[in-house]
């Protein structure tokens, strides 16, 4: 799937990081995806996306789990309207 490793990999690191500043670029990440993704690809990618982002949050503290949430929350929007 064109650029999921890439988003997937940015996202790992703004959770890591745990920077609410930075939601804004991880939010940017997920659209710049989909805006590339092949339609028919798009639902699995996203699934991938949001197990990668609650197996962070499962380890994190604080604000990296903070930002796992919500970027969780902000895929789960994306596939409702998938």
């Amino acid at each position: 799937m064109p650029g999921l490793a890439e988003c997937q990999s940015l996202l790992r690191l703004l959770i890591a990081r745990g920077d609410p500043k930075a939601i804004p670029l991880a939010k940017g990440a997920i659209d710049q995806y989909l805006n590339t993704a092949p339609v028919s690809a798009r639902g699995r990618g996203l699934r991938v996306l949001q197990r990668d982002a609650l197996d962070q949050h499962d380890v994190a503290v604080g604000v990296q789990r903070s930002f796992a949430e919500t970027v969780d929350a902000y895929i789960a929007r994306k596939l409702a309207e998938e």
